[in-house]
């Protein structure tokens, strides 16, 4: 991915507000929506790397969290990546299930599909990558997942 802009956190959840505020302004000077980047992107962006620094890193202070984002005209694309091993994301259990709605487990996949455009993941399982397209009748609409290699 072409970045305009690549963040090194680390595995620290303290660094989540400040990097999600970061690529919001950059958004929002892109044009985007703030409304859209408040209620879709700021949650999305939140969960991926809670998850990348809880899960995939394991709360590891020593591993990081790459984060590489792109701004074009119709979309904001986001890709953050650990150094974990990776998991697969087809094994997540769907949280809105009856047997499963008491569990904890994949709520945050859930909404970062519910709430970006576009939602893939690598094929090692330690990288996703999320859109939110510009515009009207975008976003909060199921977001399609496909396994691709890094």
């Amino acid at each position: 991915m072409q970045s305009d802009c690549v963040l090194e956190l680390p595995s620290d959840l303290r660094m989540i507000e400040g990097a999600v505020q970061y690529l919001m302004d950059r958004s929002c000077a892109a044009g985007f929506d703030e409304e859209r980047l408040r209620l879709n992107f700021r949650v999305g962006l939140s969960e991926a790397l809670a998850n990348a620094m809880l899960y995939g890193n394991g709360r590891d202070p020593k591993k990081r969290v790459r984060v590489e984002a792109r701004f074009s005209d119709c979309s904001v694309v986001v890709r953050v990546t650990d150094e974990g091993c990776g998991f697969d994301p087809r094994s997540i259990p769907d949280p809105t299930l009856p047997g499963n709605r008491r569990r904890t487990r994949g709520r945050g996949i859930y909404l970062i599909r519910k709430l970006m455009d576009h939602v893939e993941f690598n094929e090692q399982g330690n990288s996703i990558t999320m859109v939110l397209l510009r515009g009207p009748g975008a976003g909060g609409r199921v977001a399609e997942e496909r396994e691709t290699a890094p």
